[in-house]
């Protein structure tokens, strides 16, 4: 609860100092779940389209026109290999493979759904996200994760790319 609170008033801190002066501000905001019912963890990113945009053209030499009527054919898969490149999770000390399942728009964000497949009991979890860091200094990526019924946050950075919890 603590990390929470202190990530929502480096959040407003930023928003309030950016208010003043103005500088872009770059980050993701990942929420991992696990719904032991349905036997998965369920993954939600939400990422500036923009910012998205400019690391796969960076990346491809390809503008994609991300989410508008002109999206490129290949837009779609390209982004599912961003985010496993970008994205890695292990559970119980074993890497997962993390399955996309689709996008969606919100205003200027993209919201990318994906998932694991996991029936076993969650001792450890481990995170690596390293979203948009080749491309912005000041990435900054944000992750909730609510496992086992803990609820924690963490701020991970170009120079902190993951973190470990253990239950």
């Amino acid at each position: 609860m603590k990390s929470k609170y202190k990530i929502g008033l480096l959040i407003l801190c930023m928003v309030l100092c950016s208010s003043f002066v103005w500088h872009k501000f770059y980050v993701s905001v990942t929420q991992v779940d696990y719904v032991p019912s349905k036997k998965r963890i369920e993954i939600t990113s939400r990422i500036f389209i923009d910012d998205l945009e400019k690391a796969l053209t960076k990346k491809h030499k390809r503008k994609l026109n991300i989410t508008s009527s002109n999206e490129l054919p290949e837009a779609e898969e390209w982004i599912k290999s961003y985010l496993n490149e970008k994205i890695k999770i292990s559970i119980n000390k074993k890497p997962q493979k993390i399955e996309y399942l689709t996008k969606d728009v919100e205003g200027d964000v993209i919201i990318i759904y994906t998932k694991i497949a996991n029936s076993k009991k969650i001792n450890t979890f481990e995170i690596y996200n390293s979203l948009l860091t080749e491309t912005f200094q000041d990435q900054q990526n944000i992750v909730h994760t609510n496992i086992n019924g803990n609820k924690k946050s963490f701020l991970l950075t170009n120079t902190a790319f993951q973190e470990k919890v253990d239950y």
